[in-house]
């Protein structure tokens, strides 16, 4: 599973990076966890407000930090 956090540094997009990490550890999932800061990379997604929760290319959700509950939902689609 190849997930990525997009957002240009703020700590609302560290708390999400962090979030997702602790959601992937509880449910023992194996997965490569990257942030992507660059803003041109960001906008391809076609994502105007960061956060942004990337999952194998598709994007789950953007301007926001769900719950960690959420995250684990996207995460065992």
């Amino acid at each position: 599973m190849d997930i990525k956090v997009l957002g240009t540094g703020c700590p609302t997009c560290k708390s999400l990076e962090d979030a997702t990490k602790e959601a992937a550890s509880k449910l023992g999932i194996k997965a490569s966890i990257t942030k992507e800061e660059d803003i041109v990379k960001i906008m391809a997604y076609g994502v105007m407000r960061t956060p942004a929760l990337v999952i194998d290319e598709e994007v789950v959700v953007s301007g926001r930090i769900p719950s960690i509950e959420e995250i684990k939902e996207f995460l065992t689609r």
